[in-house]
């Protein structure tokens, strides 16, 4: 049973309450009749009232405990109730809770693939931009070291010769046949010649010389728009003159070379900076007949020379071509009058097939003569019909 009521940690029921009650009235009816034994009447009234008072109290007490008991069981059934809903509530509220942390837990899945995907997606495009970007880190590497290569090739007089001298080589190689030319030729005075092209029909053999003042024309570069500008472009004049008299006096030797000689440069830019800037050069070089070429002009004078060569050639060539071609007319000749036979063959075949029509053509309508007449059962009618049956089969051949 539950507590009536609590004081300082001294937890009382109603049944001990009751107890307690009684035992107080016990007590004191004790006390009443030890001190008051003369009052017996007067204490037995008063203990007739008190038992009244006593059932009184035991009724009430009864009717109490009746009422917190039933007031207990709804009590308890309220309690009951509330902890079904408290319980209902908790399931729908576990319920809710694991369906939207199950939603979450989707997006967030979700949200993390997709997420995921795009990293993936990001790190190979990455990747890929790294592969292009080391590729092209390693086209630089290998470029730096070519340039660098060609800077120390040209850097030297000796190499920057033999480059020039190399890349005129590949353009004669590319378009002269091999007995058109030859490298490192030895003329009669004693001069070695870079490159000597073989004219025909004793035109002679034009030089040619690769090699020209570089160091000129670097200086000329480095002071570019620089007051230095003006000296270094009279220095490169100079030894362009310079440098076109000696070809000139070296390798154009009468009734042993051409009379025009050339003079190689292995650079556009340097070829178009001389028609630009530097006309007096050009014009000496003409007088000098030593004439000025770059990699496209030579490329354009090689295909002109083997032009002179082809032509030449075939002019050698020419009364081998007239004795083939005489003999090519006999053969159509021959050939034209054995077509003329055949033709004649066929003509006379086809003359032969047409009067072959005509025998069959006359048989046929003999034939169908012979059928048109009246059949009787005589031995000539007989006769007759073999006859006819003959006929038929000589149609039937003809057809």
């Amino acid at each position: 049973m539950d507590p009536l009521f609590t004081y300082e940690g001294i937890a009382l029921t109603l049944v001990e309450l009751c107890l307690w009650l009684a035992f107080l009235l016990l007590g004191v009816l004790i006390t009443l009749m030890l001190s008051r034994r003369s009052h017996a009447k007067q204490l037995e009234k008063q203990m007739a009232q008190q038992r009244e008072s006593q059932a009184l109290i035991g009724d009430a007490v009864k009717t109490q405990l009746t009422e917190m008991a039933d007031k207990q069981a709804a009590l308890q059934g309220r309690l009951s109730q509330f902890a079904d809903d408290t319980a209902q509530r908790d399931a729908h509220f576990r319920e809710s809770l694991d369906s939207r942390l199950s939603a979450v837990s989707e997006k967030v899945g979700a949200s993390i693939v997709q997420t995921q995907e795009r990293n993936s997606e990001n790190l190979k495009q990455l990747h890929e931009r790294l592969a292009l970007i080391d590729r092209a880190q390693k086209n630089i590497e290998t470029l730096s070291g070519e340039v660098s290569g060609l800077q120390s090739l040209l850097s030297n007089k000796q190499s920057r010769g033999a480059f020039g001298e190399k890349q005129m080589q590949d353009l004669i190689q590319n378009y002269l046949p091999p007995n058109g030319y030859s490298f490192q030729a030895t003329l009669s005075n004693g001069k070695r010649v870079d490159a000597l092209i073989h004219l025909p029909s004793g035109q002679g053999d034009v030089a040619i010389d690769s090699k020209f003042p570089m160091e000129a024309w670097r200086r000329l570069t480095d002071a570019d728009n620089t007051p230095a500008e003006a000296l270094a472009k009279r220095e490169f004049a100079r030894d362009m003159l310079i440098h076109i008299k000696a070809v000139s006096e070296k390798y154009i030797i009468f009734g042993e070379t051409h009379d025009i000689a050339l003079l190689f440069l292995p650079s556009e830019a340097i070829y178009a900076e001389l028609h630009a800037n530097f006309p007096e050069v050009i014009e000496k070089g003409f007088s000098a007949k030593v004439m000025i070429v770059s990699p496209t002009t030579f490329m354009a004078t090689l295909h002109t020379m083997r032009a002179v060569m082809k032509d030449a050639a075939m002019r050698e060539q020419a009364h081998i071509i007239q004795r083939e071609v005489g003999l090519m007319a006999k053969d159509v000749s021959l050939l034209d009058e054995r077509v003329a036979k055949l033709q004649t063959h066929f003509n006379q075949t086809s003359e032969d097939m047409r009067r072959i029509r005509i025998s069959t053509e006359k048989i046929t309508k003999r034939a169908d003569k012979i059928e048109a007449l009246e059949m009787d059962d005589k031995p000539e009618t007989s006769n007759v019909a073999n006859f006819t049956a003959s006929a038929r089969g000589l149609k039937e051949t003809g057809s």
